[in-house]
């Protein structure tokens, strides 16, 4: 019966729950806040060179000024 309820993409708090709890017996307290800086950090770094390849991409999907020129001329 277990093994038709445990899905691999489970988000639910009780499926949160004991994954917290079977990290905090792994590492101990000490290590869990070092953890989530790290996670944290590397978040922010994945979701700022998102960000720039967004920006780029958009920067060569729009015309720079020079061809405008060339257009209105």
């Amino acid at each position: 019966m277990l093994e038709s309820t445990f899905v691999l993409g489970m988000a639910s708090p009780t499926g949160l729950i004991i994954i917290s709890v079977i990290a905090l017996i792994l590492f101990g307290p000490k290590k869990l806040p070092q953890f989530g800086r790290a996670i944290g950090s590397t978040l922010r770094e994945f979701k700022s060179a998102t960000e720039n390849i967004i920006e780029d991409d958009e920067s060569l999907d729009t015309p720079s000024s020079k061809s405008k020129k060339q257009e209105h001329q």
